[in-house]
């Protein structure tokens, strides 16, 4: 059983309980299996190696998990193909190809946490303490080498992440 932590992240000004640990800059990134979007598995290794951006949301159909992603996609365009970037929740496949399409979301390829929770529990933001799982709101940058340069755990999931140092550091892991 994954190790639990508690007070770190509220929902709404109530606290949440995570599973898994608190993940810092310097750490390895771990592996994970998450469902693509033709329904494949996708592990960490198979997110190739260059600077990668992990943004971590509840779901996609709420507003700052939105707001977030619409923000990321339209950032990104910047750095076009020096980078990946993964929008990863517990919402299933089909929706959040649903959402990307009608948002015309690009440059974000999605992760379905859906498979066996491994994200979520791997990187200490999978919310065990609701009547379903949810993922807490994250950001986490990991380099080529596959060593993680940053990570935020945002306090309250109703707020959005610092895109700042998220895409600073992104674009440092790049050599951008």
């Amino acid at each position: 059983m994954a190790q639990t932590r508690s007070g770190e992240v509220t929902m709404k000004g109530n606290p949440v309980e995570l599973a898994g640990p608190r993940l810092k800059p310097g750490d390895k990134a771990p592996d994970f299996t998450c469902v693509g979007e033709s329904l494949t598995l996708i592990r960490l290794a198979d997110t190739g190696a260059k600077a990668r951006l992990f943004s971590v949301v509840p779901s996609l159909d709420t507003p700052v998990c939105s707001t977030q992603t619409k923000r990321f996609s339209k950032e990104l365009a910047a750095l076009g193909d020096q980078v990946a970037a993964y929008t990863v929740s517990l919402d299933l496949p089909f929706a959040m190809k649903r959402f990307c399409g009608a948002e015309d979301i690009k440059g974000l390829i999605n992760l379905s946490d859906t498979h066996d929770h491994s994200f979520g529990t791997n990187y200490g933001v999978l919310i065990t303490s609701l009547p379903m799982p949810l993922l807490c709101r994250a950001i986490f940058v990991v380099d080529p080498s596959g060593t993680i340069t940053h990570a935020e755990y945002v306090p309250e999931i109703a707020t959005e992440p610092d895109y700042g140092a998220a895409l600073s550091a992104l674009k440092a892991a790049a050599g951008a």
